[in-house]
């Protein structure tokens, strides 16, 4: 543990990952225990976290070996994939708000059945619910969760930048 202390990439990486992992968890809860169906964009967004915060946490956890210059890179390397996600959010807030078109594939089914025959086919076509991007269901404090996608992304882009920074002063 004395590595991640005296290093500020891996305390900077350690952090992001951190609070990454709590966002997908969330994300995940509000998705299987509470039945809010992500539209195809939402997946989209995801994949930043399930790509991000594992890289996060291992560069945290075990990257104080690293060499400055490496870390920073690899820090990088990840404030732009973070920043994909953020644009991703962005995308997807402005939709909501009218601000431009969502994507033409903006509506996916969710029946949570799998037809395994024809005439199973239509139950899982009635149970079905379509997903729209452009019409969240759940807002906090006014703003969407593709909107806080949005702002917690860019969070972890300054976080990691930051460690970045600092790796490369440190050397």
């Amino acid at each position: 543990m004395s590595l991640i202390a005296n290093r500020p990439g891996s305390r900077a990486a350690l952090l992001a990952g951190m609070i990454g992992l709590v966002i997908i968890v969330c994300a995940l809860v509000l998705q299987y225990g509470f039945g809010y169906a992500p539209c195809p964009l939402c997946l989209q967004q995801r994949w930043p976290y399930y790509i991000g915060v594992p890289i996060a946490l291992l560069l945290g956890a075990g990257g104080g070996w690293l060499p400055s210059r490496l870390m920073a890179v690899l820090l990088l390397v990840l404030a732009l994939l973070f920043a994909y996600g953020s644009a991703l959010g962005v995308y997807q807030a402005g939709a909501e708000w009218n601000f431009w078109l969502g994507p033409n594939n903006c509506a996916a089914g969710n029946s949570g059945t799998n037809p395994s025959d024809v005439g199973n086919l239509f139950d899982a076509i009635d149970q079905s619910t379509v997903v729209s991007c452009t019409n969240p269901r759940l807002r906090i404090l006014g703003v969407s969760l593709a909107g806080w996608n949005a702002v917690v992304m860019a969070g972890l882009v300054v976080v990691v930048l930051w460690g970045a920074l600092r790796s490369l002063k440190a050397r």
